[in-house]
């Protein structure tokens, strides 16, 4: 590409305008003439666009938003001023800034809470602590994160409280009253620790024993199931035996009353037999006749 150069128009031609350059390539062709703007001009619109720029900077960082469940804390230089509710605010630029502090519940677990029953059976525990936080001012003047004030007001207490209730507790009680645990380990805690915080509950969520531990409890448990099975079998024996029982002594019951009613009938009614014998009589006499043996005698006399 050919470089343009400046040339000196030839005499008789049209002088150029103040203020713009006349500019020709090496071929003699004229270029589109570029307007020359003074130094004074170009400085002054410098300063408007730095100014423009300087105040959508301004504008733009001027406006904080807060959340519903957060707190603002103001800072100015570094140095709490205030502390700014949910919804639109305004602030110093450059100079101010906002710290979000949350005071919605929040949950901190604790995994590997190691400690001892009072039978000496080693546990680890899985803790589960819920929370708010009462004054963010005072948060982060005194922890400046959340954190931090778990860290240094929760976290020693509940390793050492954790270990001395848990120690209050045979091994099997532990399991077995576990809404007592959590109960005695929350009142202790909300005992001990003091600060911008409400502890809202506090929740043993697991209990590891140790694997000699665990398998002595189901060898136990096995051995209970057995015994139980085998009381249900002996209890469901002595059932049916007294069930026998009782049906011989109903039937020996029933046919002792029947013997006493028929006694009781012979008695009071003497010629009975002879009626049944009647009744049962199909009108023939026997065919063959022992020798010696008696003829069957039937008394037809009327009853007098």
């Amino acid at each position: 590409m050919a470089t343009p150069i400046y040339r000196t128009l030839p005499v008789g031609s049209a002088a150029p305008r103040e203020g713009v350059l006349s500019l020709n390539d090496n071929f003699g062709n004229r270029i589109p003439r570029i307007p020359h703007i003074p130094t004074e001009k170009a400085g002054h619109i410098a300063i408007i666009i730095l100014a423009v720029v300087a105040l959508a900077v301004v504008a733009g960082t001027s406006w904080y938003t807060v959340d519903q469940g957060e707190r603002g804390v103001i800072l100015r230089n570094g140095a709490v001023i205030g502390e700014a509710e949910p919804g639109l605010g305004f602030k110093v630029p450059v100079i101010d800034t906002v710290e979000h502090i949350s005071i919605q519940s929040q949950n901190n677990r604790y995994g590997d809470v190691k400690t001892y029953s009072r039978d000496q059976q080693p546990a680890t525990l899985r803790v589960s602590v819920n929370f708010h936080v009462t004054d963010a001012r005072t948060v982060y003047t005194d922890y400046k994160t959340i954190q931090n004030m778990i860290d240094r007001l929760v976290t020693p207490q509940l390793y050492t409280w954790a270990e001395n209730i848990f120690g209050q507790f045979n091994a099997a009680s532990a399991v077995q009253d576990r809404a007592q645990l959590n109960a005695e380990l929350a009142i202790a805690l909300r005992k001990v620790v003091r600060g911008p915080l409400v502890l809202e509950s506090v929740q043993i969520e697991n209990i590891d024993f140790s694997g000699n531990y665990e398998q002595a409890v189901e060898a136990r448990m096995e051995a209970t199931v057995k015994q139980q099975q085998a009381e249900a079998e002996a209890a469901a024996t002595r059932i049916r035996a007294d069930a026998a029982a009782y049906a011989v002594t109903a039937q020996g019951n029933a046919e002792a009353n029947a013997i006493r009613a028929r006694g009781t009938a012979l008695k009071d009614n003497p010629g009975l037999p002879g009626l049944v014998t009647a009744e049962k009589w199909d009108g023939h006499l026997p065919t063959t006749m022992v020798p010696g043996g008696a003829v069957p005698f039937l008394n037809v006399r009327g009853q007098q």
